[in-house]
C-alpha cells in the first residue's frame, strides 16, 4: 500500500472521529506552515484527486482553487507544504473601505476554519490607471496582507499578475505598490496572445522573448526579483485555421479582446495530457519554432487545419532558466491537474519530464 493511500485512509478515519475540529490524524498538522523557502514551487490545484500523484518533493505551496479538501490539507502539512486559498472579489465591491474590510475578515475567518496558510489573490480585472478601482486594489492587497499576517502568523499572501506590467488586458495596476504590500507576485507568463496587435495568426502561448521582456519590465519598476514567481502553462491552444499559408502561419479568426483586434479567443485551451494523446495522430508530429522557442503541431478535422501551440519540457526548461538568470523567487504552473497521472508508461514518463522541467538548473 502506497504512503499516500495509507495517509488518505488515516485522515478519513480522523474526519469521522473529530467532526468539525482539526481533520488530521495529529493536531500539529493543522498548524500553519511557517518559514521562508529559498525556492518556491506553487502548484495551482483545481480539485479532484490528482494531487495524490504530484511530485511532492518539489512543491512548497498548493493554491487550492477547487473545493476544500481536508485530506489534501493534511497531506500537504505533513509534507511541510503550505495550502493557500483563492481570493477573488469584484473590484467594485471593495472600493468602499467598510466593504473591503468585511471581505478581508471573511477570508481570514474561512482560512482559519480550514487551517489554511494564506491566500492567493486572483482578480485579473481591467482597471483604469489612477481610477477608484486602481487605488482600492492596492489597498486591498495591503490590508489583506496585514490582517492575514496578524491573524495567521507566517501566512503567505500572493497576488496574480499578467505576464507584463504594461496594462495587459487593461490591467493598469500599481504593480510596484502591490509588490511592496504582499509576499509574492505570481507572474502568469502565459496567455500572452490574449491581445494580438500584429498579424492575426496562431502563436505560442508563452513565447520565450516576450516572457523574458515581461520580467525585465517588472524589475524596471523597482520590484525585487525575489518577489517574483514565474508561472508557466501546462496547457496549450488549439487554433482552427482560416487559412494555412505554411506551417507556423495559420491565419485565425479576428476576435477582439479588451481593445486588441485579435486574440487567443480564436482558439480553445487544451491540456498537455490531451495534446500528448493527439500528437501521434497529427499530420506533422512535433514541430519546433526557434523564434518563439515553442513546439506546435498541425492536424486536420472536417477539412479544416488546426494548429496547436503548447509548452513541453524543452520550452518550459528554457523559460525556467530565466529564474536563475534573474534570481527570481521560484516557479509555478497553471495547473497541476493538466498532466496524465495514469499508470501508462508513456504518460508516466511525460508527466515526470514536465515536473523535472521546473528544475532546469
Amino acid at each position: 500500500m502506497s504512503r499516500t493511500l495509507v495517509f488518505v485512509l488515516s485522515v478519513s478515519l480522523a474526519l469521522v472521529a473529530r467532526g468539525s475540529t482539526c481533520p488530521c490524524p495529529d493536531p500539529w498538522m493543522c498548524r500553519p506552515v511557517v518559514g521562508e523557502k529559498p525556492f518556491e514551487v506553487i502548484v495551482f490545484d483545481v480539485g479532484g484527486t490528482d494531487w495524490k500523484h504530484y511530485d511532492w518533493s518539489k512543491i512548497t505551496t498548493i493554491a487550492a482553487f477547487g473545493k476544500f479538501d481536508p485530506v489534501l490539507l493534511c497531506y500537504a502539512h505533513a509534507s511541510n507544504v503550505r495550502v493557500v486559498m483563492k481570493g477573488d472579489v469584484p473590484i467594485r465591491d471593495i472600493i468602499d473601505q467598510t466593504n473591503r474590510t468585511a471581505w478581508i475578515n471573511n477570508q481570514v475567518k474561512l482560512a482559519k476554519s480550514q487551517f489554511m496558510d494564506g491566500i492567493n489573490l486572483d482578480l485579473e480585472e481591467a482597471v483604469k490607471f489612477q481610477s477608484e478601482g486602481y487605488y482600492a486594489l492596492t489597498q486591498l492587497v495591503n490590508e489583506t496582507t496585514q490582517i492575514f499576517h496578524h491573524e495567521i502568523p507566517g501566512s503567505q499572501v500572493s497576488f496574480d499578475v499578467a505576464w507584463s506590467p504594461d496594462c495587459i488586458d487593461g490591467r493598469c495596476y500599481d504593480y510596484a505598490a502591490i509588490a511592496k504590500s504582499c509576499d509574492l507576485l505570481f507572474v502568469m507568463s502565459y496567455d500572452i496572445q490574449s491581445q494580438i496587435w500584429d498579424d492575426c495568426i496562431a502563436k505560442a502561448n508563452a513565447p520565450y522573448n516576450q516572457t523574458l521582456s515581461g520580467y525585465y519590465a517588472y524589475l524596471k519598476l523597482g520590484i525585487p526579483s525575489r518577489k517574483l514567481v514565474m508561472g508557466v502553462p501546462w496547457y496549450g491552444y488549439d487554433y482552427p485555421c482560416q487559412n494555412l499559408f505554411e506551417a507556423g502561419r495559420c491565419a485565425i479568426q479576428n476576435l477582439p479582446f479588451r481593445g486588441a483586434p485579435c486574440s487567443d479567443l480564436a482558439g480553445s485551451q487544451i491540456p498537455y495530457k490531451e495534446i500528448m494523446q493527439r500528437l501521434p495522430r497529427s499530420i506533422t508530429g512535433r514541430f519546433w519554432d526557434d523564434d518563439q522557442k515553442a513546439p506546435y503541431c498541425i492536424y486536420m478535422v472536417d477539412n479544416t487545419y488546426h494548429e496547436v501551440w503548447y509548452d513541453d519540457p524543452q520550452s518550459i526548461s528554457l523559460k525556467a532558466s530565466i529564474i536563475k538568470k534573474l534570481d527570481l523567487r521560484g516557479i509555478g504552473m497553471w495547473n497541476g491537474n493538466l498532466l496524465n497521472y495514469s499508470v501508462d508508461p508513456t504518460a508516466t514518463m511525460q508527466t515526470e519530464e514536465m515536473w523535472n522541467a521546473l528544475y532546469p538548473f
